[in-house]
């Protein structure tokens, strides 16, 4: 059974490059860190999908975040990815949401960020609005409107897995419309079970038997949330003295909560201390 791994394969003779991933310990991580209700828990599902597949397109090192902003029940949505594949995400809502709501239904009027950072080189951020009946119409919006390869995606998530498969014209300019719309047609059979159970081999085999298609080596996608605890303690000291001993006064501790993997990091009154004369310490040592 596949799980939390990232295919990259390639159609040898007609200039087409696919992706497939398929997810389901690692997207369990990130809806596991609130009670998100079951349509949101889907759309960070699809979400999580998007910015894999996306990352995986990457020629540098860096990251992509996809993150959904709008006026409805549900205000944020984000996933973040990096070329390595270590992925996080959470989304805000307020009040109920319906098990069957809609992308617009959760969240009103809105639009969708796109930011690619590379570790060398410019910061881009590409924003479109929410057009379309569900995300991958939306994604698909943003390639054609940023005049980009010509790419199709198909996403699927339900309760416990989160999958896709992207195809793309590879870059070299041999691609031909005719060759892409072909796949497209075979790629438009694919099941949710299959996307959800099958091995690459088998799932590629189905769909695309007919033609050549080299598969690469999968790469493992890992949920990967980069708190701590001393980061937390980092935070802490940013703030005012007298501001973090009133809190500890008032509550006994003053703690930091993570939105990414519910992790909660306290610190009591000997430890907020200890924090803030390491401080002081280390601001004595460069005087």
């Amino acid at each position: 059974m596949a799980n939390n791994v990232l295919h990259r394969y390639l159609f040898e003779d007609l200039s087409v490059r696919g992706e497939l991933v398929q997810l389901e310990d690692t997207y369990q991580q990130i809806i596991s860190s609130k009670e998100y209700p079951a349509a949101l828990q889907t759309l960070l599902g699809e979400l999580l999908v998007s910015t894999t597949l996306l990352t995986a397109t990457l020629k540098f090192e860096g990251s992509i975040t996809i993150q959904l902003q709008g006026d409805g029940p549900v205000s944020l949505a984000v996933i973040n990815g990096d070329h390595d594949q270590k992925v996080r995400g959470v989304a805000r809502w307020e009040g109920d949401i319906a098990d069957n709501a809609t992308l617009h239904e959760m969240m009103g009027k809105g639009h969708m960020v796109i930011t690619i950072d590379p570790k060398q080189g410019e910061r881009y951020q590409g924003v479109v609005g929410l057009e379309g009946d569900n995300l991958t119409q939306v994604i698909e919006n943003y390639f054609a409107n940023s005049e980009q390869l010509k790419t199709r995606l198909w996403i699927r998530s339900d309760d416990k897995h989160a999958a896709g498969m992207l195809i793309q014209v590879m870059p070299d300019g041999t691609g031909s419309a005719d060759d892409f719309e072909h796949l497209e047609q075979l790629t438009n059979t694919v099941k949710d079970e299959e996307l959800f159970t099958l091995e690459a081999n088998e799932l590629l085999y189905r769909l695309y038997n007919q033609e050549k298609v080299r598969l690469f080596e999968p790469q493992a996608v890992e949920f990967h949330c980069g708190c701590s605890r001393e980061r937390s303690g980092s935070a802490i000291v940013t703030l005012e003295r007298s501001e973090v001993n009133d809190i500890v006064a008032e509550i006994g501790a003053i703690s930091l909560h993570c939105d990414y993997c519910g992790t909660t990091y306290s610190f009591d009154a000997t430890q907020v201390n200890e924090l803030f004369e390491s401080v002081d310490q280390s601001r004595k040592k460069m005087h």
